[in-house]
């Protein structure tokens, strides 16, 4: 379950141009297109005590 909803990620990932911290490196509009179905922009905090 896990291995194949971690390699369902990657494949979408990829698709739309995303890098493993989800940074968008494509140059293609047709990747950015529908975005949103799968993935949601939002801000992290990364808090290190």
């Amino acid at each position: 379950g896990n291995q194949i909803g971690a390699a369902f990620w990657r494949t979408i990932s990829g698709e739309h141009g995303l890098d493993g911290s989800g940074v968008y490196n494509g140059t293609s509009d047709l990747q950015l297109e529908r975005m949103n179905v799968y993935f949601n922009e939002r801000l992290v905090i990364n808090t290190f005590l």
